[in-house]
């Protein structure tokens, strides 16, 4: 049996450098906080999407790079094996440098098994040598509509049990997209240079979802995050001037909604501030970010529909009412269900935006 070549295969790709998926471009990254380059290196939302005809197992050939961060030390990869219904099975293996792991594939195929999904580890950045089928022939799976989406940790997939259970994820299943995943941990500040990025890389729809470090690790005003946001958007959409954009504000962080930085804002205040940034884009006007009054209330959401100039392909998702307190692990980032429940409201916000389905023309 031959090996095939993984790079027809390979999904939720954005970069490759030497031939290992990056999320950050290998050629811009000096113009990035140095935190965000170290998350860029994990192949974070990578995975395999192919068809099978007869085949019986599934057998990959990786390289793994060392667990720095220590985070996976004396723990077993796992790869799953996912079809868009749900999964199908994990195979935990030992770690190696270089190896070889098999994953069968069920005789009777369930409904929408036509295409199958491996999410491989992510903690080892593991790069894919080749793939094959067992007992039978494999192919890369049909393109799907290419989604980015960038925010922080929460994007990242943080306190999900597996990388399949992430937001984007479990989204771009609900859609039948590809997600291509440029959370990145402890960032997310609105970077220019990050909005840049964005705008060079080919997209059906874009969600941007950052913030929640703004209130802390790198502290705003609500004037400076209202402007952040509007200057990150207008670097977007010089690269994607059509194409469908959300916005999902932060969601609950209870310890820090009336709690202020060391600048003086409360986590609601900057929240208010960024979505005013996208209902005054969404309608074409311009006003003072200020503090205190600076929530969005049901009166902005209601006139959005008569708007009549503006951007009409960019959307708002208000992050504040998607999660209950009882949906996050530590205060701050959501547990399985509370990554499925996001991953919901941002499928309907993105039907709501583009009815005819994301990709078409």
């Amino acid at each position: 049996m031959t090996w095939l070549d993984p790079q027809p295969f390979l999904r939720g790709v954005a970069w490759l450098d030497q031939g290992r998926p990056v999320r950050a471009d290998p050629a811009d990254l000096g113009r990035l906080p140095w935190h965000t380059g170290l998350r860029a290196e994990l192949p974070i939302g990578v995975r395999l999407e192919f068809t099978a005809d007869g085949a019986r197992a599934v057998e990959i050939r990786y390289r793994t790079a060392p667990d720095t961060a220590g985070s996976t030390a004396g723990l077993p990869d796992c790869f799953a094996l996912w079809h868009r219904a749900g999964l199908v099975g994990e195979t935990l293996v030992e770690p190696v440098e270089e190896g070889v792991v098999t994953l069968p594939l069920p005789r009777h195929l369930p409904a929408g098994a036509d295409r199958w999904i491996v999410h491989p580890p992510e903690a080892r950045s593991p790069m894919v040598l080749g793939v094959r089928g067992v007992g039978g022939s494999l192919a890369p799976a049909s393109d799907q509509p290419r989604w980015l989406v960038h925010g922080d940790s929460i994007t990242e997939g943080w306190w999900s049990t597996r990388p399949a259970h992430s937001w984007p994820a479990r989204a771009g299943r609900l859609l039948g997209l590809d997600p291509i995943n440029l959370g990145y941990a402890g960032s997310a500040h609105g970077e220019p240079a990050i909005a840049e990025q964005l705008s060079t890389l080919p997209a059906d729809a874009v969600t941007l979802a950052f913030g929640t470090n703004c209130w802390s690790e790198v502290p705003y005003s609500p004037a400076q995050l209202y402007e952040t946001v509007r200057t990150f958007l207008a670097v977007v959409r010089q690269g994607h001037p059509r194409t469908p954009l959300l916005v999902v504000s932060p969601v609950l962080r209870p310890a820090a909604e009336e709690a202020r930085n060391r600048l003086g804002a409360t986590f609601a205040e900057l929240r208010g501030a960024l979505e005013r940034a996208v209902l005054d884009r969404i309608d074409g006007t311009t006003r003072p970010a200020g503090g205190k009054g600076s929530a969005v209330g049901p009166r902005d959401l209601e006139r959005l529909p008569s708007a009549e100039q503006g951007d009409r392909r960019l959307a708002l998702l208000p992050g504040r009412g998607v999660l209950g307190p009882q949906q996050l692990t530590d205060g701050v980032h959501p547990d399985d269900a509370g990554h499925a429940a996001l991953a919901a409201a941002v499928a309907d916000a993105l039907r709501s935006l583009h009815p005819q389905g994301i990709g078409a023309r």
